[in-house]
């Protein structure tokens, strides 16, 4: 491509407007989804109904106790001890779902027991197996039997190291199903970084590989588990799954994966409260140790089969596939595809091995209908120019996913030129403090540049402005929840007294759950998300969300990535600091900055024109994508690296080195592996 052609690509682009309508379902696949369907049924069971969808929400947050005890019903939810009531209280925190119930999330998600296909697992050297919901069924006994050989019993906790494959899955719902508590990490976690989480749990049981294939190189993590062994004083036993080798552990606790699974005995499940703890998730854990977020089984199988089946529209036909580890809580999302009777495809290994074709290498020979990344994974697929239509047969594919950072509208136009026109794109956004999505997809709306469709059902999403006080459409504010969802956390464990969560979500709006986004909702009923509220760029009163910024930014085919940081705080003004990784041929003269900073003051505002512009050989990143902006604001600050970030958190420690360098700090200290 021609500096001519890489121009008017880029201008192009920038013509992209958000809003723009890019996709409009089809009547018949209006009619025929799932949301639809679930509308049908509210008409004729309850005598409800709804001209549309922003109809529905509006009844699902104003009788959010009906709504949620439709969605029991409608899905067939089997309790073994009936509830009591759907809502004790809206207060939050403190809120209480079906009080008094009993049931387990792990029957719900192998109901199924026929020979339709459960999982399929890959990796990138193209190992391939895959298992029915029969033989799901079946190695999940075999693993639940083994768990209660070594001592397991209701609310152990079982941790794993593990990367995204059958075995993960098959020792979750082993776990699960004996009312056991699971948390995981991904085997490429840093030693500090796995003991700062499974430290707090206490675990009975390790559940690891000795090693993992990612981009190419093998990665032997033997010494880092024994490591991460003898340091959890509460563990009884270590289960290892060898995946380069028979090298073994030298420890006296171990038995292989095969052992564990060699008594067959029929499958059971133990009925647990609705509030038991599912799992225990954890925040990112930049700064300090991470959140240990407990989530309940009711409150993660309801929102899930919502979510899953109404907004994803998934059925028993998906296929469905969502690029993650199992240190994301997308893992956790993925693999609730099971309770809908989808086919769930995991796969284990790096986006861009051997290029950054794989994954939709990947989708075109499985017939993935449902394909789930993160947007900077798209980000990054347009700026290689990728054309995914024309190399690939994505026929089957009818949906896409995005999350982890707010897609930009060039994101969402390329999606639509260059995967496919006619498939549903669902930008949606969350948090693993609540496994799912606020705002998310909706198969009876069309499809807006830059815009996520719409609030969830049941969740009670708003803007606030500082003073806590409701904003108007149009208008930017704090992304808060005013009433609870089921899915919300039943507490950090180890918190007795409850003062760690509720100072996380409760402390700056009593009652009402502040997530630390910017939201502004639109005119058609959508939303803009624009980063998280605490990396905010304030430049004399003008207040900005950093998505903006690297939408604009990242526009440019010279810039391939970026990091925008304002150290300024709430008494004092500081600078704005923009760090920026080049495309292969583009320098950083003064040419291209005055390019730059006439760009960002026409289309953003003179006061966003940076102080600094610095480049970077690459910008850090959490193990799940994110950009480390307030780390990298704190460090510029001042505060000392060790307590800033831990480099077992991120994807690319050494990036870091830049930073500290460019900061003026030290080095933090290296990761124990």
């Amino acid at each position: 491509m021609t500096n001519r052609d890489e121009q008017k690509d880029a201008e192009h682009q920038i013509r992209v407007q958000e809003g723009q309508v890019l996709y409009t379902p089809e009547p018949s696949a209006v009619k025929s989804c799932n949301m639809a369907k679930y509308m049908r049924w509210l008409e004729t069971q309850h005598g409800l109904a709804f001209g549309d969808y922003a109809e529905l929400h509006q009844w699902s947050v104003r009788h959010v106790e009906d709504f949620w005890q439709s969605i029991v019903r409608y899905f067939d939810v089997t309790f073994e001890v009936g509830y009591e009531s759907v809502l004790s209280s809206r207060q939050m925190p403190g809120a209480r779902w079906f009080s008094g119930s009993a049931l387990n999330y792990a029957a719900h998600a192998l109901r199924c027991r026929d020979q339709r296909t459960a999982v399929i697992a890959i990796d990138e050297t193209q190992a391939r197996s895959e298992l029915t919901y029969q033989e799901l069924s079946d190695r999940v006994a075999r693993a639940r039997a083994g768990l209660e050989r070594l001592g397991v019993t209701q609310g152990d906790r079982v941790a794993a190291f593990l990367p995204n494959g059958v075995e993960a899955l098959v020792l979750f719902l082993a776990c699960a199903s004996l009312g056991a508590i699971w948390s995981s990490c991904a085997p490429e976690f840093g030693v500090r970084s796995v003991l700062d989480r499974f430290r707090q749990i206490e675990p009975k049981v390790l559940c690891t590989v000795d090693g993992y294939i990612y981009g190419g190189k093998r990665f032997d993590r033997t010494d880092a588990v024994v490591e991460i062994a003898r340091e959890l004083r509460s563990l009884k036993h270590v289960v290892l799954i060898s995946r380069l080798g028979d090298r073994g552990l030298p420890l006296d606790n171990v038995i292989s994966i095969d052992e564990l699974l060699k008594d067959q005995k029929p499958l059971t499940f133990t009925p647990v409260p609705f509030e038991h703890p599912l799992w225990v998730l954890y925040s990112s854990g930049t700064t300090g140790l991470p959140k240990p977020i407990v989530q309940s089984h009711g409150g993660i199988l309801l929102e899930h089969l919502k979510a899953l089946s109404l907004h994803c529209d998934l059925t028993p036909d998906d296929r469905f596939f969502w690029f993650t580890t199992t240190g994301w809580m997308m893992w956790n999302f993925l693999i609730g595809g099971l309770l809908v009777g989808s086919t769930v495809v995991l796969y284990d290994g790096s986006p861009a091995f051997p290029n950054l074709s794989a994954l939709w290498a990947m989708a075109a020979r499985e017939g993935v209908t449902y394909f789930g990344t993160s947007a900077p994974y798209l980000t990054a697929c347009s700026k290689a120019r990728l054309t995914p239509h024309s190399q690939f047969d994505l026929s089957a594919l009818r949906a896409l996913g995005s999350t982890g950072a707010p897609l930009s509208t060039e994101g969402f136009a390329w999606v639509y030129e260059q995967v496919s026109s006619k498939l549903l794109l669902g930008s949606v956004s969350g948090g693993t403090d609540v496994c799912t999505a606020f705002v998310l997809s909706c198969p009876l709306l069309p499809v807006r540049a830059g815009e996520i469709q719409c609030a969830g059902l049941g969740c009670a999403v708003e803007a606030f402005d500082a003073e806590g006080k409701p904003l108007e459409q149009g208008e930017v504010g704090e992304l808060v929840l005013t009433l609870p969802l089921p899915s919300m956390p039943i507490g950090f464990w180890g918190d007795a007294d409850g003062s760690r969560y509720r100072d996380s979500y409760f402390s700056v709006f009593p009652g009402v759950w502040r997530h630390g986004d910017w939201i502004k909702f639109t005119e058609s009923g959508g939303c803009v998300i624009y980063g998280r509220s605490d990396s905010t760029l304030n430049r004399g009163g003008v207040r900005m969300g950093t998505s903006e910024f690297y939408q604009l930014v990242e526009s440019l085919p010279e810039v391939s990535d970026s990091l925008v940081v304002d150290t300024g705080t709430l008494d004092t003004a500081g600078k704005l600091w923009l760090f920026l990784v080049l495309a292969p041929g583009a320098q950083l003269d003064q040419e291209f900055k005055q390019k730059l900073k006439a760009l960002l003051r026409t289309e953003l505002s003179p006061r966003h024109v940076p102080d600094e512009i610095r480049q970077v050989s690459a910008i850090p990143r959490t193990l799940s994508g994110k950009k480390l902006e307030v780390p990298i604001k704190r460090i510029f600050n001042g505060e000392p690296p060790e307590r800033a970030l831990s480099r077992d958190t991120l994807s690319n420690p050494s990036s870091i080195d830049e930073f500290l360098m460019l900061a003026g700090q030290t080095q933090v200290e290296p990761p124990r592996t």
